[in-house]
């Protein structure tokens, strides 16, 4: 008689949440928790939409075979000098909407972990912990925290108190379902919380749990400020993609061993690449480098979560179904991409490499600031940076590629202005150095600059740095942003407020990139004389 064949076990993927799971999170939510959708208390779709307004990068769902099995929302707290003090449920998550996510906060905060019934067992729970505990120590924040429901307490009501049986379960006496788990995870009973969430299983009562991350590093005292760095990259002669990949390297870990939050490519300085092969023409050249995308992506994608960086990837042509973008990949310290691609295309570009202008422009919500990128000749467009800066943007990023100073100074004294009239730091940095070799990439002309808003906290020029013209570096600059939200409030003068809606009104039509979310509500509250009519990607 054969052996019945052993079942591999299901493999477990976790991903980022996006406004396409919502409605079957919800389903999720109420076949995890029926007791709790008895009592009104699970998530709705607005919740769930806000969740990843404020905070994309904390709401995790699970997948097996392709189908969601389970999900984690997490927010960032800031709980002061106390933060083991009891809370409830609905306090510490603004009733379940996450309004009082606090980036700037020290305690990445459980809200809620959820598995269907039927993958219970399957490993499910432990793949989104372990999401959570990678994410707490990419953003470092100092420690998890969550209430965790009293799951089997109904059955030891009688003989014992709530503190009592949650004391229990950490000493191996019983089995709750949900504290025995968390303590196997590496979380501490920390205490007892009542009036928690409206429970009839655990009686209204949570333990408090605490992971605290061991890679924790104190943060910066003072202001709340980021630092930039600004790759002034050499064009050069290269054999292979490990010499231009070792290149890129050598740059992002110059940033990191600075201490800086975000690295800045040029546009197009992929185009080095080219270096190592003959193509016909241009176009030719293009579409040969669009087949390196894979591999380029790959490369800073990896180089951001090793160093724990925001990479702003320059640019790269890509193929987006049968058109050639020229698109940035912005890639965050905890794995996630974010694509950007060049809205206006110079006649140059469109004639002799066959770029087409994409359609699509979003505000990036990076764990120092919210950003915004404007690919070169997008600077010279004031609506562009407009959009951004009214949905949130602090930070405008400007790979460029310019081959004389007359087109360097184009892109400068645009990039000066969008500063001046958003109230915004901007930062550029382009290629310098030549390519004999690659037709119409064949010389570049650059000067790496951050610039402020021109008023009494900024630089007298409303220049907080600059590098030389046309040598390799990196420019490095502190920029406060406590200073920036100042100023568009107190400053000497108010743009941002002072518009005169009444005569003057914008409107956009930007797509929605997959998964993201524009919010219109910007920093200073909802802005006066804007209507955005936005389209999902593909829809």
């Amino acid at each position: 008689m054969s052996k019945a064949k052993a079942t591999a076990p299901a493999k477990v993927t976790v991903r980022r949440a996006t406004l396409r799971d919502i409605p079957a999170l919800v389903k999720l939510n109420i076949a995890a928790y029926p007791v709790l959708a008895d009592e009104n208390v699970v998530w709705g779709e607005a919740h769930l939409a806000h969740h990843l307004r404020v905070f994309p990068q904390g709401q995790f769902v699970a997948e097996v075979k392709g189908k969601i099995v389970g999900a984690a929302s997490t927010l960032v707290v800031d709980l002061g000098p106390d933060p083991l003090r009891n809370h409830t449920w609905s306090g510490i998550t603004d009733s379940g909407y996450f309004n009082n996510h606090d980036l700037n906060g020290d305690t990445l905060y459980g809200a809620d972990v959820y598995v269907h019934p039927k993958a219970r067992g399957l490993g499910v729970g432990a793949a989104l912990y372990d999401a959570r505990r990678k994410l707490c120590k990419r953003l470092n924040k100092r420690r998890i925290l969550a209430g965790g429901r009293l799951w089997n307490y109904q059955d030891h009501a009688e003989k014992f108190s709530p503190q009592e049986y949650a004391e229990r379960v950490a000493a191996g006496e019983f089995r709750d379902l949900v504290l025995s788990f968390q303590l196997r995870e590496g979380f501490q009973l920390r205490g007892v919380m009542p009036n928690y969430l409206r429970d009839p299983n655990s009686h209204n009562h949570a333990s408090l749990i605490e992971w605290l991350n061991p890679d924790y590093r104190p943060a910066k005292t003072g202001a709340r400020k980021v630092r930039v760095a600004c790759v002034q990259y050499q064009m050069r002669k290269i054999s292979s993609f490990s010499d231009f990949a070792r290149q890129v390297t050598y740059f992002t870990d110059v940033a990191a061993d600075s201490d800086a939050d975000y690295v800045l490519f040029p546009e197009l300085f992929t185009v080095e690449l080219l270096s190592t092969t003959h193509t016909k023409s241009p176009q030719e050249g293009m579409k040969r480098l669009a087949k390196l995308t894979p591999k380029v992506v790959g490369l800073l994608q990896s180089l951001a979560v090793k160093y724990g960086v925001t990479i702003i990837g320059g640019s790269h042509p890509t193929r987006v179904g049968k058109e050639l973008q020229n698109i940035c990949t912005v890639c965050l310290p905890d794995g996630s991409i974010h694509e950007q691609p060049k809205l206006h295309i110079t006649p140059n570009e469109s004639h002799w490499w066959g770029i087409t202008g994409g359609n699509s422009l979003q505000v990036i919500d990076t764990p120092g600031a919210k950003i915004g990128v404007l690919i070169c000749y997008d600077s010279e467009f004031p609506e562009a940076a407009r959009h951004l800066a009214d949905h949130g943007a602090e930070i405008l990023f400007v790979p460029f590629c310019t081959n004389d100073r007359k087109g360097y100074l184009r892109v400068r004294y645009c990039c000066q202005a969008r500063a001046v009239e958003n109230q915004v730091y901007v930062a550029l940095a382009g290629n310098v150095g030549n390519l004999p070799d690659v037709e119409n990439m064949d010389v570049n002309y650059a000067q790496a600059a951050v610039f402020t808003p021109s008023d009494y906290a900024f630089a007298r020029d409303g220049i907080a740095a600059e590098a030389d013209s046309n040598e390799e570096t990196v420019l490095i600059c502190d920029l406060d942003l406590d200073d920036l939200h100042e100023a568009r409030e107190l400053g000497t003068v108010t743009p941002r407020l002072d518009r005169r809606e009444d005569l003057f009104k914008m409107t956009s039509h930007v797509v929605v990139p997959k998964g993201a979310v524009i919010d219109p509500i910007g920093p200073l509250g909802t802005q006066r004389g804007w209507s955005s009519e936005v389209n999902p990607e593909g829809g």
